[in-house]
């Protein structure tokens, strides 16, 4: 009997730390969580969607109708959200978002004359206080321009040159300029959050992976004390390779070779904006 005691001793105490170490990591995890959503500001009557084809929603059958930002501004609306802008431009690089000159701008979802960035101050201005938040992918036809995908080789100099381009428009330009919009009075008054990329050569050209991998890297950086980061990259099943996902979460396997995201990968990207943020 007194064995047996002690076992129900030992097997109590045994039971009721792995009850707290249980309580200590749910409880970690949420004032992670409630931490995160803490030093943001949440969403707001205006959600603006900024960036390239990715924040346009294109897809190479032509139908726009859906994107990450149309899928993210559903869940938004649960959170008081009411109206969604996208000035969103398919082929726009960091320079011509500064400068104006986007390939595809007769495709825009919302009619302005001249520079994305121009065009998403003034709209930050005259809806002051009201716009929260401001979602932007940004760089990779920067980039891409370094890549070959047709002989898997890349060229290091235009791809350096170009990573350090894009560092300067974002760090110099793009970002302050959209940090200084949502500011009223010193205080900031709308989320601004960013997206990094996902790998479409990944599967047919396995080298490509670290240097997007490096230009993830770059935007962690840049956007440090501006705005918080959403890792596209890793919900789109990160550097594995072969990666699953890229023939379901992208068109690179259908006929149109495109390396644009389907209707699921878009579904995909939102969902992960939907975990960082946390509203």
């Amino acid at each position: 009997m007194r064995n047996k005691s002690l076992f129900c001793k030992r097997g109590g105490i045994s039971f009721l730390l792995a009850c707290l170490l249980f309580v200590c990591i749910v409880t970690n995890v949420h004032a992670a969580t409630h931490l995160r959503s803490s030093l943001l500001v949440g969403p707001k009557r205006y959600y603006l969607a900024l960036g390239d084809s990715l924040a346009f929603g294109y897809q190479p059958d032509w139908n726009f109708a859906r994107g990450y930002a149309s899928d993210f501004f559903q869940d938004l609306k649960q959170h008081g959200a009411q109206t969604y802008v996208n000035l969103g431009c398919p082929g726009e690089t960091s320079s011509t978002m500064i400068h104006g000159g986007c390939s595809y701008a007769v495709l825009r979802k919302y009619p302005y004359q001249g520079a994305q960035l121009d065009a998403a101050v003034n709209y930050l201005h005259a809806h002051s206080r009201t716009v929260s938040p401001v979602t932007l992918d940004i760089g990779a036809n920067d980039l891409i321009t370094g890549i070959d995908s047709q002989n898997c080789s890349i060229d290091t100099e235009v791809f350096d040159t170009a990573l350090a381009s894009f560092d300067m428009n974002l760090t110099q330009v793009i970002l302050p300029q959209l940090h200084d919009a949502l500011l009223v009075g010193g205080k900031v008054t709308g989320d601004l959050i960013v997206n990094n990329y996902y790998d479409p050569f990944q599967n047919t050209c396995p080298q490509t992976v670290s240097y997007v991998q490096q230009f993830n890297q770059h935007i962690i950086k840049d956007v440090r004390g501006y705005g918080i980061v959403v890792d596209t990259f890793s919900a789109f099943g990160g550097s594995t390779t072969p990666n699953p996902h890229i023939c379901t979460y992208t068109w690179m396997c259908s006929v149109f070779k495109d390396i644009h995201a389907t209707n699921t990968g878009y579904g995909v990207i939102a969902a992960a904006l939907e975990r960082t943020v946390g509203y």
